[in-house]
């Protein structure tokens, strides 16, 4: 059995924890900047109470996702039996690839998809391993690959959709009836508490993947790790996610929470209450959803509701522009990144 302290292992759990870290800065920081947005939660709050859900998630809920390993877009076995190394090499390669991305990404203060990242960066190594003909280039699953890609129309649109009707709901039936908007809107704080817990909760648990499991595909191919995927390998993006939330998510939060449309906490509910329903209700679906999309709909739909003027259409622009070239920037530069780590002989 290879030893825990061969350099690719260490450079594996490394990479783990380094993309878990862009998780929290990035995609968590989506899912609570609603609630920051709209004064429901501080900063310091939202930390707190994402950190302690998205924990719980991660570690108690995550084995099923990461167990996927990348949405199997990638015949990792096929690889493993010809080469176990490749296959560490290629999960190092995607790994560094997606965070270098998201990294970029949240520097910019731009929301992107941290599951489109990671599987562009699988995609990637698919494509240089079967460029080498190690594998043939129809074993990529380009069916799962289409999903995804329809992913970022029918996500997003689902949420604007949804928020929409929630918050015309919530407008016509409850805050154009009372004397006191004001008095209804601090009661919703509490309710967008609970929504954004939720999210929270659902984000680790499905999320964590991204992180761990290439990682785990690469122990697992080094015989590292069985079947089951170690405990220590979903505290690993636990804590990396919380970590990256708290050090360096405000970037993402600020965007998502003021700078698309004004958000107050009915807003807030109802773009967080849109979310996790459309994610809940993918994960009976074999379409491949992404929470960051499904919000920043959530939230463009709760604007559009009090008119197109109600909504920064450039700060729209930008986030879209940055979710079209998401697959395509990992998967080139997972590829590079790949050919570089055999050149150098690792």
């Amino acid at each position: 059995m290879i030893e825990l302290f061969n350099p690719i292992v260490i450079l594996l759990v490394l990479a783990g924890l380094y993309m878990a870290w862009n998780i929290g800065a990035n995609d968590l920081a989506n899912a609570m900047g609603t609630s920051v947005g709209s004064g429901a939660l501080s900063l310091k709050q939202v930390i707190i109470v994402a950190g302690v859900f998205e924990f719980i998630g991660a570690v108690f809920f995550g084995k099923r996702v990461t167990s996927t390993i990348a949405k199997g877009i990638v015949p990792i076995d096929t690889i493993k039996a010809i080469d176990p190394n490749l296959v560490a090499i290629g999960m190092l390669a995607a790994i560094l690839a997606a965070g270098f991305w998201i990294t970029f990404a949240t520097f910019y203060n731009l929301p992107v998809s941290t599951t489109h990242s990671i599987v562009g960066s699988v995609l990637g190594f698919g494509i240089v391993a079967a460029y080498q003909n190690i594998i043939l280039l129809s074993d990529i699953n380009w069916a799962v690959l289409g999903k995804i890609v329809g992913s970022w129309l029918v996500s997003p649109v689902l949420g604007a959709v949804l928020a929409y009707l929630i918050f015309s709901i919530i407008r016509v039936t409850i805050l154009q009836k009372v004397d006191n908007p004001y008095h209804i809107e601090k009661k919703f704080v509490y309710l967008q508490v609970g929504t954004a817990c939720f999210i929270a909760f659902a984000h680790g648990s499905n999320d964590v993947a991204n992180a761990v499991g290439p990682l785990y595909a690469g122990l697992n191919a080094l015989n590292l790790a069985e079947a089951v995927v170690p405990l220590w390998v979903l505290v690993v993006g636990g804590i990396g996610m919380v970590i990256g939330l708290g050090t360096w998510g405000y970037r993402v939060i600020e965007t998502i929470g003021t700078k698309i449309t004004e958000l107050t906490p009915t807003r807030g509910f109802s773009a967080e209450f849109a979310t996790a329903a459309v994610v809940v209700f993918h994960s009976y679906s074999s379409l491949p959803i992404s929470t960051t999309h499904t919000l920043v709909g959530s939230v463009i739909g709760v604007g559009l509701a009090g008119g197109l003027a109600a909504v920064d259409l450039s700060v729209i622009g930008k986030i879209v522009m940055s979710w079209v070239i998401t697959v395509p920037v990992a998967a080139l530069t997972s590829a590079l990144v790949f050919v570089a780590l055999l050149g150098v002989g690792l």
